[in-house]
């Protein structure tokens, strides 16, 4: 078994040019509606807004409505969390603060938003 979320954004080409350029990830599979995507050793798929299906009825994808309330996120794990960081501000994306180690130690980590708000997790253990 692997886990393999899905993001739901309003442009697929847009979130390619973060998910593939800045982020790194390579994509394996890409239509105007659906991407799929390799990021390190997981998986990534990216679906625009979609109403209900015979497989999932009463089930639409829709977008991220509040930024500043999270019900999921993606936490990258990283060998080189500086390296990504610099790559992102060469990019122009911006960290939500810079990164930091938490009260507990052992790690360091930052967050950030990718284009339609869904929260991603940078972290690096110590």
């Amino acid at each position: 078994m692997r886990i393999a979320p899905l993001l739901v954004v309003a442009d697929i080409s847009r979130s390619l040019s973060f998910w593939r350029d800045a982020v790194g990830g390579t994509v394996l599979v890409e239509w105007e509606t659906y991407a799929h995507l390799r990021l390190g050793e997981g998986e990534l798929h990216l679906a625009t807004p979609a109403p209900p299906s015979a497989d999932k009825p009463d089930v639409a994808l829709v977008l991220p409505s509040d930024p500043s309330r999270v019900t999921s996120e993606v936490v990258l794990h990283l060998e080189d969390i500086a390296a990504l960081t610099t790559r992102l501000a060469s990019s122009g994306i911006s960290l939500l603060a810079p990164p930091h180690e938490p009260v507990w130690g052992g790690e360091r980590r930052c967050f950030l938003r990718d284009p339609d708000g869904h929260l991603v997790e940078l972290t690096q253990a110590l």
